[in-house]
């Protein structure tokens, strides 16, 4: 494969969404008295959020904003309005200070050696410089869909990646553990790659584990990414 840049979902590939946000639940709903299935209660938040944002164009909100509106739905639905706002506040927050993977973090320094790397996600460009701040980690762009206007799975979007990158879709590998996310690339000439994050929904296992076999390179590890590159 003639590969010249790697571009990366960063929210459930890279960063563990579901340990950080769970744990700043349970810890506010201990401060409050609150029982729950936390895990129950981040996937939710998870699913909700992610249905308010794939797919958007041009749209007056950004996945901040979607994070902050649907944390007050799942309160509701689970009955957990003892939260006060202050609570949720932090919860919210938290998005901006997960930490990743381990095996990102050392396989991302060997692959920029090789390779232009970029995040190229859903997220919020702030919500990305926090986290990669705060994990080390060194891009050589963010391409957030806050920028295009236009959202994964959107078309528009990995084209327009590609082009800001000065690169043909087919010299871009796309890396994820989504298949909905390469699946589009995949439909828009990038080449792909499955890296298989197991843990990424807590103790339920991810929704969609198996990959497409149509994806290019399949790994279990980031490691393993960088050695079947390698770099």
């Amino acid at each position: 494969m003639d590969i010249k840049a790697l571009t990366f979902d960063t929210g459930g590939t890279i960063l563990d969404w579901h340990g950080g946000i769970s744990r700043a639940f349970s810890a506010a709903g201990a401060a409050r008295g609150l029982t729950a299935d936390w895990h129950a209660v981040t996937n939710e938040y998870r699913r909700r959020s992610l249905k308010g944002i794939v797919g958007q164009v041009n749209p007056d909100f950004n996945f901040d904003d979607v994070h902050r509106r649907v944390l007050d739905e799942v309160i509701a639905h689970f009955g957990l309005q003892a939260l006060t706002a202050e609570d949720r506040d932090a919860i919210w927050r938290t998005w901006h200070a997960l930490d990743a993977w381990p095996d990102f973090t050392p396989a991302l320094a060997r692959l920029k050696r090789k390779y232009v790397v970029a995040s190229f996600t859903l997220l919020t460009t702030r919500l990305v410089i926090d986290v990669s701040r705060r994990n080390a980690f060194l891009w050589d762009a963010i391409i957030s869909c806050e920028m295009i206007g236009h959202y994964k799975t959107r078309p528009e979007a990995y084209r327009t990646a590609a082009k800001w990158l000065q690169l043909p879709p087919s010299e871009i590998l796309m890396v994820a553990c989504h298949n909905f996310d390469l699946d589009a690339a995949l439909a828009c000439g990038y080449k792909t790659a499955f890296v298989r994050r197991p843990d990424e929904w807590g103790p339920d296992g991810p929704p969609d584990p198996q990959p497409n076999p149509a994806h290019h390179i399949v790994v279990d590890t980031f490691d393993e990414l960088a050695q079947v590159l390698s770099a």
